[in-house]
């Protein structure tokens, strides 16, 4: 399986226009783009994402409200672990089901609700998460372990950190800050394609 590179949106980090920021990432070759804008409302978000939708296509997996992927005709969706737990339909509503866990218990979890893939964080430590010290390979690890979903690791993710995280088993990166900010998005994204190691793929 190839290792993925999906990117996690928060607008108010971007440098420059948020939806032109999504284009250039998806035209540069990110495997998926995550529309993580927490603090919008149902309606704002949906309008949001129609315009993500526009820009990057099938990449966009949608964040949080199962009812705009069904008004938008947009069947990717990630979700917390409880909010599936409290919601477990929502598998039968999309043909891509992610789910954020901190725990290999969890993982273990959002498999048996049916999630085709979770995000395991934070890894390392990040601004994200000021403060809290990030799980560790270790954490990844056991993780990856846990479940036969891909698991990909998010928090505090650097090309130098690509290698690593392979070889703790994880399916891929997931990356915010770095590919939100910088000056040449497709530049970073090749920086990071350049790090994966081929051998264990």
């Amino acid at each position: 399986m190839a290792f993925s590179l999906i990117c996690v949106t928060h607008r108010k980090l971007c440098r420059g226009d948020f939806i032109e920021r999504i284009r250039a990432l998806a035209d540069a070759g990110i495997d998926r783009i995550i529309l993580r804008e927490k603090d919008l409302s149902e309606q704002a978000y949906q309008a949001l994402a129609q315009k993500a939708l526009d820009a990057g296509g099938e990449k966009i997996i949608l964040h949080q409200f199962p009812a705009v992927c069904t008004a938008l005709h947009a069947p990717r969706l990630h979700l917390s672990l409880p909010l599936l737990a409290h919601n477990p339909s929502v598998r039968q509503q999309v043909a891509l089901l992610g789910v954020s866990v901190h725990a290999p218990g969890e993982a273990r979890q959002a498999q048996a609700l049916g999630a085709d893939y979770v995000t395991a964080g934070h890894v390392f430590d990040t601004d994200c998460k000021r403060g809290l010290p990030g799980r560790g390979l270790d954490f990844l690890r056991a993780t990856c372990q846990a479940v036969q979903i891909p698991v990909y690791a998010i928090g505090g993710i650097t090309p130098a950190h690509i290698q690593a995280i392979q070889q703790a088993g994880a399916a891929g990166a997931c990356l915010m800050s770095s590919l939100m900010q910088a000056e040449e998005p497709a530049q970073s994204v090749a920086q990071l394609r350049a790090k994966i190691d081929r051998s264990t793929q």
